[in-house]
């Protein structure tokens, strides 16, 4: 009996109440048929027992227990023979039986190479929980699963690879199995790009009738391996050519011939030809610069050699044009369709239709661009391929193609929006690089994506105002992050004020250097749009008013208030806390003092509230000097009579003499 075990036990019953201890010395052994009762000790990492004279653990993860496919279940509903037992139970348990419930799988197992060897005693002989785990089996359809597709090469290569005592033991000439598979283009397809339809083990070889190829019954006889390989490839018949190598592949009409005559079975190859087997079909027509379509005069030349150094040179013909047919004399006299990029690109297909331009192509509207128009046909580059249309310093040239002035994409503008490829040129992007051919500085796609394009009143576009900070940051991650700590940030501010972003100060295709001094100027005037009664004081200031006569010297907003990290005055980090203010000060002036940072910027003579002595100085003198004017005017007014009269007498006085 477990010693530990009976420890454990009675520790648990230690701790019990008075009536429970009673309660089992009445009625002498408890009884283990609920899985909480296993569970009790099981669920203990530091429980072992004996088998064989060894010591074992016997440790089951009850969390394990309870995500695996058989946690629905009781434990004595697969240890049958503790059903009813005194608890705790006997050391050594009968083994269980997994056809008592999967009696199918269980007689195809018995049958198989798998079940015949454990029958004569192999010890190397896989049993079902060497594939499917004892007490956490998981479903097929779980990726931590051993025998989900991605898993199931590891699974079999525990007894498969090279260098096991299986492959050690083995008789027929089949080395590096596991290995090849790896290599192979199932193999690539499965463990490198992760695609869970390609072929496994499993999927030629079968779950659990796994029988050598010499029996008649075997999923890879001669005779059945066409029938297996075509449950994924099952239009073989169809897109294979009839003729490989000047020989004649299908012996009989509508009878497969044994795959591996070409296809080694653990080293699948994608055979590449010269032009490719399809290519040198489709070649024979369109390889004449002359030919054109019946329908609409359009050439039908495809210039072989530009399709072999385009991203699509190892893609056949047949996988774009997908509606051809190889039994007819003209293959793509089936086509009806134009060619569905999604079917590769489903990602940036599915953000193509949620675009602009996509709900214009949707619409047939004459000016939704589509693939081909920037991407090309035949001759696709990738977007690092100096020669390719999307290369960055060709990008404004394409998008100019529409969105140029007068082109058909800018006659549907409104409002403001013109001249958009011009001042891009223009702009500090634009010629860093058109001018410098700095690649890394931002295009058109930088901001607005190249397939997701949406409009700025879109949520989801990337130049809409609450997202505008994220696009500019992908390149300006510095400023982004300053940017999203200051007052302008929405993270920070809560109002329902519109908060300003990147594009209102340094707008949006008109980007100059903030070094330059129509933007040193400017940058009041932008401030301004939100802040006008600040602005009103500040140019009513000596600062101001000197930066209105057009020098740049002066002090601006940004040079107290900081550009993109403006803070709060009452925030230690501010230009203007206490702390720093006299620094922000002696930028400028270099023996300023701390009374000299005292002086007040905004200060004005308009506003009783915030500056009561200014405003009542100010009207203190206005009304005295307005006061002495009036006294003075009235005396001169009251004055005026007797000057007049004495004039007058004055003149009597000269004519009497």
């Amino acid at each position: 009996m477990f010693k530990r075990l009976n420890r454990k036990i009675f520790s648990h019953f230690s701790r019990a109440v008075p009536l429970f201890v009673c309660i089992v010395i009445f009625f002498g052994k408890t009884f283990s048929q609920e899985n909480g009762d296993c569970f009790s000790c099981h669920n203990d990492n530091s429980l072992t027992g004996t088998k064989k004279g060894k010591t074992i653990s016997v440790f089951i993860s009850e969390k394990k227990f309870s995500f695996s496919v058989h946690s629905s279940l009781q434990c004595i509903n697969c240890h049958s023979d503790l059903e009813g037992k005194e608890f705790p139970h006997d050391e050594e348990l009968q083994k269980v039986n997994c056809g008592n419930c999967h009696s199918d799988e269980q007689e195809k197992h018995a049958k198989s190479l798998h079940g015949k060897a454990i029958a004569r005693g192999d010890k190397l002989a896989p049993q079902c929980f060497d594939c499917h785990g004892k007490h956490d089996i998981l479903s097929a359809k779980d990726r931590t699963s051993p025998i989900s597709p991605l898993k199931i090469p590891f699974t079999c290569g525990k007894c498969h690879q090279e260098g096991t005592k299986v492959t050690e033991q083995r008789t027929i000439h089949q080395d590096h199995i596991i290995e090849n598979f790896s290599e192979s283009i199932h193999g690539e397809g499965l463990l490198h790009k992760g695609l869970i339809v390609a072929p496994n083990c499993a999927s030629c070889h079968t779950a659990h009738s796994i029988l050598p190829h010499t029996d008649a019954n075997s999923s890879i006889a001669r005779k059945n391996i066409a029938t297996t390989c075509t449950k994924c490839h099952a239009e073989i018949e169809v897109v294979h050519r009839k003729i490989i190598k000047g020989e004649l592949w299908e012996k009989q009409e509508h009878v497969l011939p044994a795959c591996i005559d070409c296809h080694q079975p653990h080293k699948v190859r994608k055979i590449f030809y010269d032009q490719g087997m399809s290519e040198s079909d489709c070649m024979r027509c369109h390889d004449n610069p002359n030919l054109t379509s019946s329908k609409d005069g359009r050439t039908l030349f495809v210039n072989f050699e530009e399709k072999q150094h385009s991203k699509h040179a190892k893609i056949s013909c047949s996988q774009c044009h997908s509606e051809v047919n190889a039994s007819h004399l003209r293959p793509c006299e089936t086509i009806t369709k134009k060619v569905e990029c999604s079917s590769c690109h489903e990602e940036v297909g599915q953000q193509y239709q949620k675009s602009t331009h996509g709900e214009l192509f949707a619409k047939n509207d004459a000016n939704g661009p589509t693939c081909k128009e920037c991407h090309g046909t035949h001759n696709v580059l990738g977007k690092t391929d100096a020669k390719s249309k999307t290369f960055p310093t060709n990008i404004p040239k394409l998008c100019a193609t529409c969105h140029r002035e007068g082109q058909k994409a800018a006659v549907r503008y409104t409002g403001e929006q013109h001249q958009i490829i011009e001042h891009y040129r223009e702009s500090i992007h634009g010629k860093g690089l058109l001018k410098s051919g700095l690649t890394v500085t931002a295009t058109c796609t930088n901001c607005h994506t190249a397939h997701s394009v949406l409009p700025k009143t879109d949520s989801n576009s990337s130049v809409n105002e609450s997202n505008v900070p994220k696009t500019c940051g992908k390149c300006h991650h510095g400023i982004e992050d300053e940017f999203a700590k200051s007052v302008h940030s929405s993270l920070i501010t809560k109002t329902d004020k519109p908060l300003p972003v990147c594009n209102d100060c340094h707008s949006a295709h008109t980007i100059r250097r903030a070094d330059e001094q129509g933007f040193k100027l400017d940058i009041m005037t932008k401030c301004g749009k939100c802040h006008e009664d600040i602005a009103e004081t500040y140019f009513d200031t000596y600062h101001g008013k000197v930066s209105q006569l057009g020098y740049t010297k002066t002090a601006k907003c940004y040079d107290c208030h900081g550009s993109h990290d403006i803070l709060r005055i009452t925030n230690p980090k501010s230009h203007l806390s206490h702390d720093n203010v006299l620094k922000t000060c002696q930028k400028c002036h270099e023996g300023a003092t701390r009374k000299f940072a005292g002086y007040l910027s905004h200060a004005t003579h308009h506003d009783p509230k915030k500056y009561p002595w200014l405003f009542w100085t100010f009207w203190g003198m206005t009304s005295l000097l307005l006061g002495t004017f009036v006294i003075g005017g009235i005396h001169t007014l009251l004055w005026l009579p007797r000057a007049l009269q004495m004039q007058r007498e004055l003149r009597k006085k000269k004519n009497e003499t």
